[in-house]
C-alpha cells in the first residue's frame, strides 16, 4: 500500500471513532473537530459526506487526479535525453543555460530533479555557507583582477587561460588562450581592459616572476625593484597588489573552478580544437554568454574607470631595455643589429643611451628620449622610419 493510501485509511478510521462519539452525545461538534485537527465548518462537511457516500466520500479526490503542473512524460523523456546523448557530464546550471537558450520553460529546480530522478546527475550534500573574506570593491575600477590557468582545454593540449576581470562585478574583461603565461600576455590583458574601459585604480595579481621581483623565494616581493610589467603599471598610475596565497585569489579561483569545468565541454561541442578558433569563439561567444549569467551588480552605483586620453598605449605596454648606440650606428639585442637610419636631428648616435622597445607582436623600436628613431620587425629588418613622440 502506497503511503498516501495509508494515511487515506487512518483518516477514516479516525473520523469513524470521532463520528460515533459524537454521535452518541459524548462529544460535541467543538470536541469532535478539535480532536481531528479541523475547524467545526469542516467537520459538518465531512458528516454531510459521510452520511451521502460513507467512507467513500472522506477520500481526498485530489491524491487521485494528476495535477496539471505535472509535466507529460514525453517532456521530462525529452530532457533526459537531450542530456544524455549531448550534454553527459555537464552540471545541472551549465546544462540549464543551454536549456533556456533553446527555449525552455521549466525552472532550474523541475531541471535538476529531473535529471537526479533519471539517475543521470547525484545528488550533492549540501555545504555551509561561504564565508566571505573581503568585501567586493564598491565600484567597477577600482580593483581588477589578472590571473592565468594551466589546463588541457582541448584533449592533448595543455594551454594557459588568461583573465582579466572586475572585483567589484565579476565581469570579465578580457579572456585569451596562449602557449605560456607572462609579460606579454599580462600586457594583452590590461591593454582590453584600458581599451574596453578606461584606466582603473588597481591590480590584484599572484606573485609570478613576470608580475613581481622577489629577493627572497617564498618571501615578500619587493616595491622598489620592478619587472617590465611593475615598471608599466606604475607609468599608468595602477596600484599593484599582490596575493600570497590561492585563498587569497578567492574570486579568480572561484572562476577559473567554473571555466574548467565548463569551458572544454563548449569547445568539444562546437568542434574547436585550435588556438585561433578558440580564442575567437571566447571573444564571441563564451565570454558575453558568461559575462550574462555571472556578473554581478556593483554594490554602489557609478564606475572608477577614468577614460585614457594619455599617449599610445603601446608604447607603455611593452619591454623596454636600456642600450648604447655601437660605434656603427646599430643597436645589438637578442643578437640582431638594429641599423639606426641617418636623420635631421643628429648626424649620429654613437655611444648614445637609446630605449628599445619590443611589442606583443615581437617587433621593436628605438627611441631616444621622447622621439622614436626607427620601427624594424621581429627580426630586426628596418622599416619606414618614424618620428613621434613616445609616453
Amino acid at each position: 500500500m502506497r503511503r498516501t493510501e495509508m494515511l487515506q485509511e487512518i483518516r477514516k478510521m479516525r473520523f469513524e471513532e470521532v463520528y460515533s462519539e459524537w454521535n452518541e452525545s459524548r462529544l460535541n461538534q467543538e470536541e469532535a473537530a478539535l480532536i481531528l485537527g479541523v475547524c467545526d465548518r469542516t467537520f459538518r462537511r465531512y458528516i454531510d459526506r459521510y452520511d451521502h457516500w460513507g467512507m467513500d466520500g472522506l477520500s481526498d479526490k485530489r491524491l487521485t487526479q494528476a495535477s496539471f503542473r505535472r509535466a507529460p512524460v514525453d517532456e521530462v523523456v525529452a530532457v533526459a535525453d537531450r542530456y544524455n546523448h549531448r550534454y553527459r557530464g555537464w552540471n545541472v546550471k551549465h546544462f540549464y543555460s543551454k536549456y533556456q537558450k533553446d527555449g525552455g520553460q521549466r525552472s532550474y529546480s523541475w531541471v535538476k530533479n529531473t535529471l537526479q530522478s533519471s539517475g543521470l546527475v547525484s545528488k550533492v550534500s549540501k555545504r555551509g555557507v561561504h564565508r566571505k573574506h573581503r568585501e567586493r570593491s564598491p565600484l567597477p575600477g577600482m580593483m581588477i583582477h589578472q590571473d592565468g590557468s594551466t589546463h588541457e582545454w582541448v584533449p592533448g593540449k595543455k594551454w594557459d587561460l588568461i583573465v582579466t576581470m572586475d572585483d567589484a562585478t565579476n565581469e570579465h574583461y578580457s579572456m585569451f588562450f596562449v602557449d605560456e603565461e607572462g609579460t606579454a600576455s599580462s600586457f594583452q590583458g590590461v591593454r582590453d581592459v584600458i581599451v574596453q574601459r578606461g584606466l582603473f585604480s588597481s591590480l590584484y595579481t599572484d606573485r609570478g616572476s613576470h608580475y613581481w621581483f622577489t629577493p627572497k623565494e617564498g618571501g615578500k616581493v619587493s616595491k622598489t625593484q620592478l619587472t617590465q610589467f611593475g615598471r608599466a603599471m606604475k607609468h599608468l598610475g595602477v596600484q599593484m597588489i599582490a596575493a600570497y596565497s590561492p585563498e587569497a585569489r578567492g574570486r579568480s579561483e572561484r572562476a577559473f573552478l567554473t571555466h574548467q569545468n565548463r569551458l572544454p565541454k563548449e569547445l568539444a561541442l562546437h568542434g574547436i580544437t585550435d588556438m585561433d578558433a578558440a580564442n575567437r569563439y571566447l571573444v564571441k561567444e563564451y565570454n558575453p554568454s558568461f559575462n550574462a549569467e555571472f556578473m554581478q551588480p556593483s554594490p554602489e552605483k557609478g564606475s572608477a574607470f577614468i577614460p585614457w586620453i594619455g599617449a599610445n598605449l603601446d608604447d607603455i605596454l611593452c619591454q623596454q631595455e636600456e642600450r648604447t648606440v655601437n660605434a656603427d650606428n646599430c643597436v645589438s639585442v637578442d643578437g640582431y643589429k638594429l641599423q639606426i637610419p641617418p636623420n635631421k636631428y643628429r648626424c649620429h648616435y654613437v655611444r648614445v643611451r637609446v630605449m628599445v622597445h619590443r611589442y606583443r607582436d615581437g617587433s621593436l623600436a628605438i627611441f631616444h628620449g621622447p622621439r622614436k628613431l626607427a620601427d624594424y620587425d621581429r627580426l630586426g629588418k628596418l622599416l619606414e622610419a618614424t618620428h613621434r613622440k613616445a609616453a
